[in-house]
């Protein structure tokens, strides 16, 4: 299965409750537009990617959809509205209703330094496995979340989900030079992080309005 073209579902909570945490370094004003900034930039990357055949992106929130479905993305509403797992797990309903035997793909949102190279491989090595996911830059969480056609997606998304996943059966993808796959973002610290990495031109934009944040996009 290792040349399998992926379905991807990309879960993305209104704007206005998005990125909480980066409060501090963006206030409420400046902060969704980072969060949607991240999503456009997250999103363009995997599209961009020759092992992803399609992104589903499961969001509640209008302007969201208007910006990412003009850029390739299939825009589901989040339906169940209980949060990030269950919103991930409707995704892959929808995805299967219309391709039974996807190999399904979860993957954040808030991946702005994503490269569509480095996606390749993660999924690549995904492609060896039932079900396998690949853990955050902070080793806590876990930034995406594969199974292989007939899988069933089971997330464990939230808090320290590498664990969670561990537990859940899942195989820890044990990968080196693929940092932009695992460089989310809540805090300014994250930001920064990824920043060093090289992001999108929609996280670039958003970085140089921070008086903090000097950045050139990659």
């Amino acid at each position: 299965m290792r040349d399998t073209r992926w379905s991807l579902i990309v879960p993305l909570k209104p704007l206005r409750l998005a990125k909480s945490r980066l409060a501090a370094v963006a206030g409420d004003t400046l902060r969704p537009s980072l969060a949607l900034a991240f999503a456009e930039d997250t999103v363009g990357a995997a599209l961009a990617c020759a092992a992803v055949r399609d992104v589903t992106v499961v969001t509640d929130d209008p302007l969201a959809a208007r910006r990412l479905a003009p850029a390739g993305a299939r825009i589901v509403p989040d339906v169940p509205g209980r949060g990030l797992n269950a919103a991930l797990a409707h995704g892959a309903e929808a995805v299967r209703a219309a391709a039974p035997s996807a190999a399904v793909a979860a993957l954040n949102a808030d991946l702005p330094a994503l490269r569509a190279a480095e996606l390749a491989r993660v999924l690549a090595a995904a492609g060896g496995h039932r079900r396998s996911f690949l853990a955050d830059a902070a080793g806590v969480g876990t930034t995406l979340l594969a199974v292989a056609p007939g899988a069933a997606l089971q997330p464990e998304f939230g808090g320290a989900s590498r664990a969670a996943h561990r537990a859940s059966g899942a195989v820890e993808l044990m990968l080196k030079g693929v940092d932009s796959v695992r460089q989310d973002v809540d805090t300014g610290a994250d930001l920064r992080a990824a920043l060093v990495l090289g992001v999108g031109r929609h996280t670039a934009a958003g970085a140089r309005r921070l008086t903090a944040f000097a950045v050139s996009p990659r």
